[in-house]
């Protein structure tokens, strides 16, 4: 899952991100409301793990505003306080569920899996462009009705092209929503998976649907638009 870490003490931070990264995840982290917010509109995120009590905006405004956008990405939100107050208002400004600081690493990684489990029907468990089908239940990707043998990595890559039919995908965004990294968009890794992708989508004849946009990125597009 892509996962955004809301967290502004350095230790506890590096704590979760060294965690989820292990468990497989791809973690992007955040160390104030306003940054958050920032990554938050313009990330795709599986879900968002929240502290409270932040600098700029506290965890509160972060997750109103969030919902204020139109955003159904799960949230799950951190706190040192246990006053039900502070869990109510957590919940009535949007967040799907909570978790008392300190916590056992287990029960975090159990929460976000739950969590993750219900973006899936909230944003459509079928993704659908021309014969294609991306299914995030059962972790496949279909073309014309039959299965692809895609690796993770190349699941990844064909559902952050899935999310934006038509829209080119850069490659900074890509390396940050399939491996997670920020470095020079032009290393070939990128072009490697695409072109190990595109045989397989392409197999027995069919169509090319992944374009390249020179010099910029990738974007899915119908036969007669390539």
């Amino acid at each position: 899952m892509h996962i955004l870490l809301v967290e502004d003490e350095p230790r506890l931070a590096a704590f979760i991100e060294k965690g989820l990264t292990e468990e497989g995840h791809v973690v992007d982290v955040a160390a104030d409301g306003v940054t958050a917010l920032s990554l938050a509109h313009v990330g795709s995120y599986d879900v968002i793990v929240l502290d409270v009590v932040l600098p700029g905006k506290n965890g509160f405004q972060v997750a109103a505003a969030i919902r204020g956008e139109g955003q159904s990405t799960p949230i799950l939100m951190l706190t040192a306080r246990d006053a039900r107050a502070d869990v109510i208002s957590g919940l009535d400004v949007g967040a799907d569920d909570y978790l008392t600081k300190p916590f056992d690493f287990g029960e975090l990684l159990a929460r976000i899996r739950a969590l993750g489990r219900r973006q899936p029907r909230l944003e459509g468990a079928v993704v659908r462009f021309a014969d294609l089908e991306l299914d995030r239940l059962q972790h496949e990707v279909r073309r014309a009705g039959q299965p692809l043998d895609l690796t993770p990595t190349e699941f990844r890559l064909m559902e952050a092209l899935m999310r934006v039919p038509g829209s080119v995908v850069t490659r900074t965004e890509l390396l940050d929503r399939v491996w997670g990294m920020s470095f020079d968009p032009g290393t070939s890794l990128i072009d490697v998976h695409v072109a190990n992708l595109r045989k397989k989508l392409e197999s027995g004849g069919r169509s090319r649907l992944v374009a390249a946009v020179k010099g910029v990125g990738f974007r899915l597009a119908a036969a007669d638009s390539t």
